[in-house]
């Protein structure tokens, strides 16, 4: 959603808490606001219908988390989903192209685990360990938030290709082609970690070298 559905967001909240016989204070709708903004209007109404026709949950009043819960799942069903579709593209694509996934999570993730070759390339016994330590990184990369992300994951081909000059084959869209083509849109082209030499940051060098 975008500012101009505010409004509509609002009317459309206090009509489902009026179901339940609630009001929606100020504050209440800045942060339903912050959690569905993400999302769509048509995405998030249907949400709320789900979560009143839920026999489970839906005697309840919505509260944000319920609705964020409904629409994208649990961190955890999360980072299974995204692993399968990295478990998909290791076999269909391979190691040698760029790929680029639907999310920018999964980039900062298969980073920290070596980078698309390497996890390609890796022993097939040892792909257990792999699935664990990426569900393990994944939920914790997704608690914090926003968080930057790499363009792409660089193939063998594009690594030689870059060192030796040459012309670079494009990435394959992994996923959701809109959503992937955002996350290249959006993604860094640095290095995922900001590395700076002190000289360039710091001015109280003394004090620097007399703590060494």
């Amino acid at each position: 959603m975008n500012q101009s559905d505010k409004s509509s967001f609002a009317g459309l909240l206090s009509d489902a808490m009026a179901f339940y016989g609630r009001n929606v204070s100020d504050f209440a709708l800045g942060v339903w606001w912050e959690a569905c903004e993400r999302f769509s209007f048509e995405q998030v109404s249907k949400a709320l219908t789900a979560h009143a026709m839920d026999p489970e949950h839906g005697q309840f009043p919505p509260k944000p988390a319920d609705i964020v819960r409904v629409l994208q799942g649990t961190r955890s069903d999360r980072a299974l989903v995204a692993w399968g579709k990295v478990l998909d593209a290791m076999q269909r694509v391979g190691a040698y192209q760029s790929v680029v996934f639907d999310d920018g999570l999964i980039h900062i993730v298969v980073e920290d685990l070596g980078g698309w070759p390497a996890i390609c390339q890796g022993e097939m016994e040892n792909l257990p360990h792999v699935e664990r330590r990426f569900c393990e990184s994944y939920r914790a990369y997704a608690a914090r938030g926003d968080q930057t992300f790499p363009a792409l994951l660089p193939g063998v081909h594009q690594l030689q290709n870059g060192i030796a000059g040459k012309r670079q084959a494009p990435p394959m869209l992994i996923g959701n082609p809109d959503r992937a083509a955002e996350v290249l849109r959006l993604g860094s082209t640095g290095p995922k970690t900001q590395m700076t030499p002190a000289l360039a940051h710091v001015t109280d060098l003394k004090r620097i070298g007399s703590a060494a």
